[in-house]
C-alpha cells in the first residue's frame, strides 16, 4: 500500500527481483484482515501504517514501512501501531528489502513445501555410501548433496564438479541460525543439475550449528537434501542423523560387512529409529541381501549387483548415473521410501 510512484517503483523492482508478485492496494482502500493475514508481506508507506494502525489489524510477520526520505517520529510512531518490524529508506536501504521478501517468500513456501532429508553411511570402510549419496542426489528431481566427512577429499571429486565454481564448507563463514536457501542454492556449485556442498583437499571440522542451518534451508526450499555421513559420530553427524526422515545404512554383502553392520545398526536406530539397509554386491561367498538384513536387524531397502566399470567411470568425471543402471534403480526405491514434499502456495506482496 504505497501512494508514491517512486516507492511502488522500487518495490516492483525488487519484487521482480526476489520472484514475488506484487497486489497494489491504492488510496484510501483499506485492507480486510483476510488480505492481510493471507499476504506473504506487507509493504507500507507513513500515511497506510497510520490507516492500518486504527484498523487494529491482528499482528503479523513480514511488515515493513517504506520512505522516500529520513524516517520521522510521526512515521516511527506509525510503524510501531501497525506492528511493523522494518522502517527502511528507499533506495538506500533496498539491500534490506531484498532480505525481507526472499524472507517473507520462503516462510509462504514453508506452509506447504518440505523437503525430505536422507543421511548415508557405510556399515564400513569402502561399502560404498558416498557413491549412493550421489546415486541418491543425481536421481532425486532437485537435490542438495552436503559433505559431511572432512576426511575424505571431497564429493565434489564423485560427481566431477572439482573445478565447479562455488563455495565449500570451509568458505563459510556460518555459525548457525535461519538461512534462505535461494541463497544458498545460488552460492553452490552445481554439477550434472545437483547443488553440492563439498569438503575440500583440506582437512577441517564441522560443527553442528553450521550443518543444522544448511539442512534446514535444503528442506524449507523443498528440495530432497542427501547428506554423506563419515564413520564416526562426531556433532555434526549427530546434527545430521537428528535432522534425517531416513537413514541409509549401506553395506557390502560379504561376512565381515555384515559383522560391521550388525555392530553399526543399534548406534544408529538409538539416534534415529527411521533406518534402512542397502546391500551392494558382488557376493564372493553367496551371502543374500536379505541375510545380511536379518543379520544386521534392519529393513532391507534395497540390494543390487556390482555396476560394470564404474571405478572407470569414477576416475573420469565423476558419476554419470544412468536411468536402467542397477545404482539409479536402487537409488529410485530408496528415494520412493521418503516423504513426498507437498505444493506450497506462491510468495505474495501485498
Amino acid at each position: 500500500m504505497l501512494t508514491d510512484p517512486g516507492l511502488r517503483d522500487e518495490l516492483d523492482r525488487v519484487a521482480a527481483a526476489v520472484g514475488v508478485r506484487v497486489v497494489h492496494l491504492g488510496g484510501r482502500h483499506l485492507v480486510s484482515r483476510k488480505t492481510w493475514s493471507a499476504a506473504a508481506a506487507v509493504v507500507l508507506d507513513h500515511a497506510a501504517a497510520d490507516r492500518c494502525g486504527r484498523l487494529a489489524l491482528p499482528r503479523r510477520t513480514h511488515v515493513s514501512v517504506l520512505t522516500g526520505t529520513e524516517a520521522a517520529t510521526a512515521t516511527w510512531a506509525a510503524a510501531i501501531t501497525v506492528g511493523a518490524q522494518h522502517v527502511l529508506r528507499m533506495p538506500e536501504q533496498e539491500g534490506e528489502l531484498v532480505r525481507e521478501l526472499a524472507e517473507a517468500a520462503e516462510s509462504a513456501r514453508d506452509d506447504g513445501i518440505c523437503g525430505a532429508v536422507v543421511a548415508v553411511i557405510g556399515g564400513r570402510g569402502g561399502a560404498g555410501a558416498s557413491l549412493f549419496a550421489v546415486a541418491l542426489a543425481q536421481a532425486a528431481a532437485d537435490a542438495l548433496l552436503v559433505d559431511l566427512d572432512p576426511w575424505a577429499g571431497g564429493i565434489d571429486l564423485l560427481v566431477g564438479g572439482e573445478t565447479a565454481p562455488g563455495l565449500r564448507w570451509p568458505d563459510l563463514a556460518l555459525q548457525g541460525g535461519r538461512l534462505n536457501w535461494s541463497a544458498v542454492r545460488a552460492a553452490l556449485p552445481r554439477p550434472r543439475g545437483i547443488s553440492v556442498l563439498s569438503g575440500t583437499r583440506r582437512g577441517y571440522e564441522l560443527d553442528a550449528g553450521p550443518v543444522d542451518a544448511v539442512i534446514d534451508a535444503g528442506r524449507r526450499g523443498g528440495v530432497t537434501v542427501v547428506c554423506d555421513l563419515p564413520r564416526r559420530l562426531t556433532d555434526a553427524t549427530q546434527a545430521a542423523l537428528d535432522a534425517a526422515d531416513l537413514v541409509v545404512l549401506v553395506s557390502p554383502c560379504d561376512v565381515r560387512a555384515c559383522a560391521a553392520a550388525a555392530t553399526m545398526a543399534p548406534v544408529l536406530t538409538a539416534i534415529n529409529p527411521n533406518l534402512g539397509l542397502v546391500v551392494r554386491g558382488p557376493s564372493p561367498g553367496g551371502l543374500r541381501a536379505a541375510e545380511v538384513a536379518d543379520v544386521a536387524g534392519v529393513p532391507l531397502l534395497a540390494s543390487m549387483r556390482a555396476q560394470p566399470r564404474l571405478a572407470e567411470q569414477l576416475e573420469h568425471g565423476g558419476l554419470r548415473l544412468r536411468r536402467r543402471s542397477v545404482l539409479a534403480s536402487a537409488a529410485r526405491r530408496v528415494l520412493g521410501v521418503l516423504p513426498r514434499a507437498g505444493s506450497g502456495r506462491h510468495g505474495r506482496a501485498a
